[in-house]
């Protein structure tokens, strides 16, 4: 019987996808092998290769080259890996386990017509059709499970395009069980990832930077839930669930693309931390350090190798100054002068203090010397004389 259960509820999904491939037939575009900066229609890149062009980025078609693993295609994951998928991302590796509802249409990225289908098919096929230049690899299984986990590990650690690690991971996930796991991965094969969340109240969020040994990781500093060891399942009731805004959620998604193409295009600084707060418009940002008696021993052991490598070498550019005058010649006739020069007149007669000197002098005509002279001559004198002079008026 279960046998039968299962067939019908293959055939209910395969029904489903059909249904989401003929209610979305849209042509797609050839691939295109190299990118181009020609400024015209027909080039999706002309936009992104213009960052080259404006001295932002030195290398965009390095991105072709890259492999991110993005876990979680909800409402923050799903965008995210729409935004690497317009970027021209060499390869997306999607992880999920869940399906498309129609509780999710309050979110961006996912159709309707998409409802039943996985995340990840879902995600893959309409991503293909926004870019088909990307390779785009979709598991659709939980990581959390022990079997699942060594596939996970096994995938980010040789999934990329060139057989090796992937270039970063982004967490996508909405629960503390598949951050540890994350976290857990990542420091066994001390891998750089983005931690990524929004609240259950939806009005904020937050994106971590997590470099295994330099950086806290996940466990350093765990929410209550982690740290009192409660299972998180016994805190969800029936009917309940948590409140979700597609702005909040586009917001973290897009702080959370911006980090990861710096980090991988290097340009501009990776934030470490960076919070957001809708109610007030605050972004708070920090760095945290990793705790030395954190409960992950990986963690603990990438830290002592972070400590063992030199410090980086920075080295210092090295500043020459032009002599010459800005605008010697010019045709309105200005005269440009060193406000610093030394004055000509004499002012050996002055006592000023060492490192001070004269930066101009008054000519005094000799009308106003004469008619100020007796004010002058009367500033000499003492108080006494001045009250006596008064008196005798």
């Amino acid at each position: 019987m279960s046998t039968v259960e299962e067939l019908q509820k293959k055939v209910r999904e395969l029904e489903a996808k059909l249904a989401a491939v003929q209610g979305n037939v849209a042509p797609v575009r050839q691939k295109i092998d190299v990118m181009s900066a020609e400024v015209v229609d027909s080039n999706p890149y002309s936009r992104l290769m213009a960052l080259k062009r404006m001295g932002i980025v030195d290398n965009y078609e390095k991105i072709r080259e890259l492999s991110v693993a993005v876990v979680g295609v909800g409402g923050v994951g799903s965008v995210t890996a729409e935004m690497l998928t317009r970027c021209g991302i060499g390869k997306l590796i999607l992880f999920d386990y869940d399906k498309v509802e129609l509780a999710n249409m309050n979110r961006l990225f996912f159709q309707p017509h998409q409802a039943g289908l996985s995340k990840v098919d879902a995600a893959a096929a309409t991503l293909q059709a926004i870019n088909p230049d990307v390779t785009i690899d979709a598991h659709n299984y939980n990581i959390t499970t022990v079997d699942n986990f060594q596939k996970f590990c096994d995938t980010i650690s040789t999934g990329s395009l060139t057989g090796g690690p992937v270039n970063l991971v982004l967490s996508c996930v909405d629960n503390f069980e598949a951050r540890m796991a994350i976290n857990t991965a990542c420091n066994e094969l001390s891998q750089n990832w983005f931690e990524s969340g929004v609240s259950e109240n939806a009005v904020s969020g937050h994106i971590q930077f997590i470099a295994p040994g330099e950086t806290a990781c996940f466990a350093c500093a765990p929410p209550l839930v982690v740290a009192s060891n409660i299972d998180e399942k016994t805190l969800k009731r029936d009917g309940v669930c948590a409140a979700s805004l597609p702005t909040t959620m586009g917001i973290v998604a897009g702080f959370l693309v911006q980090n990861a193409l710096k980090y991988l295009l290097g340009f501009g600084t990776v934030t470490y931390y960076l919070g957001y707060s809708a109610l007030t418009d605050f972004f708070p940002t920090m760095c945290l350090k990793p705790n030395p008696q954190c409960s992950d021993s990986q963690c603990v052991v990438r830290q002592k190798e972070a400590r063992a490598r030199p410090p980086p070498v920075e080295l210092a550019a090295e500043v020459c100054e032009d002599a010459r005058p800005l605008h010697a010649d010019n045709s309105w006739g200005i005269c440009l002068i060193d406000e610093n020069a030394p004055e000509e007149e004499d002012s050996s007669n002055l006592r000023l203090a060492e490192g001070v000197q004269v930066a101009y002098s008054v000519a005094l005509d000799s009308s106003t010397e004469s008619s100020t002279g007796g004010a002058v001559a009367a500033s000499e004198l003492s108080l006494e004389d001045l009250m006596a002079q008064m008196k005798a008026m």
